[in-house]
């Protein structure tokens, strides 16, 4: 075996795991391909005869690539009104799905995803880095150029957040189905009540601004306020196929095999919690959705 393959099926071992940090870093799919293709670049190009610790190599060169991505959307200012939508892995309730991409979502709800993007680059950076990945503070605190405590507080500081905004869901998958199921239903047959009491008193309904979403945002908090939404939409609900997303709950809303939305739902004791909702047609394309039930 010549260099060139051993470093193939060295890098091969590391693919998923690469993948996992660089998809909890981005909240995109072909974003963390990328960043990861970028790695494999690199390693192509670099001298590794010191290297003792791959991995740890190939997770720092991805760390780095997906930090400069977060700076840069940071600096376009892509979403000035607040939520960027992170994309959606969604699959079957059997457990099938995009081959591959079943690790991405393990333990990572889209509702988390939506609040590490709320995180500044290196707060997310070290988040995700120590507290899903163990990496320790010494190593990320070469990636941002900080000190090691200052890595940690910035973890700490992000880890505050999380915990206050995203809400551990029930782990039972049968009793999330349950509760979105009477969601649907209450919002099928017009039952106001029945939504009001499905929903967390606090809950939060967030979604992309659909085909126009870079001029409107969504962001819609308290029961009431949710059920009035939900009963507006209502007529699409039939539409509604239930999937796993994010290894959760939630559906694809499908009209002749076309995918209309995405929606993902947080529910923590017995009640929905957080509405996560992708409605951009232009993403759900790239996203190359299978409509469960087509």
């Amino acid at each position: 075996m010549d260099e060139r393959e051993w470093l193939t099926e060295r890098f091969e071992e590391h693919r998923t795991r690469l993948q996992a940090v660089a998809y909890r870093m981005l909240g995109s799919v072909s974003e963390a391909e990328d960043a990861v293709q970028d790695a494999w670049l690199r390693l192509g190009r670099a001298d590794t005869g010191d290297v003792r610790n791959l991995g740890a190599w190939l997770t720092t060169v991805v760390a780095r690539v997906c930090l400069n991505v977060l700076r840069s959307r940071e600096r376009r200012r892509e979403d000035p009104l607040g939520v960027r939508m992170p994309d959606p892995i969604v699959g079957h309730e059997d457990g099938t799905g995009p081959e591959g991409e079943a690790v991405l979502a393990d333990s990572v709800g889209l509702a988390l995803l939506v609040v590490l993007e709320t995180l500044t680059p290196a707060e997310r950076l070290a988040f995700v880095l120590h507290d899903m990945f163990a990496v320790p503070f010494e190593e990320i605190a070469t990636m941002i150029d900080r000190s090691p405590a200052a890595a940690r507080q910035l973890a700490s500081r992000a880890r505050r957040r999380v915990r206050g905004q995203a809400p551990v869901p029930d782990p039972d998958l049968a009793l999330q189905r349950d509760v979105v199921d009477a969601f649907f239903a209450a919002a099928r047959d017009g039952d106001f009540g029945a939504l009001v009491a499905v929903l967390d008193p606090g809950v939060v309904l967030r979604s992309d601004g659909g085909a126009a979403r870079a001029q409107h945002t969504v962001v819609i908090t308290g029961a009431r306020t949710v059920a009035e939404r939900a009963l507006t939409f209502g007529r699409l609900f039939p539409l509604a196929r239930p999937a796993l997303v994010n290894g959760a709950a939630g559906v694809v809303v499908a009209a002749h095999g076309r995918p209309l939305s995405v929606m993902a739902f947080t529910v923590t004791g017995g009640r929905i919690l957080a509405i996560d909702v992708l409605s951009d047609p232009e993403r759900l394309d790239r996203l190359d959705l299978a409509v469960p039930g087509s």
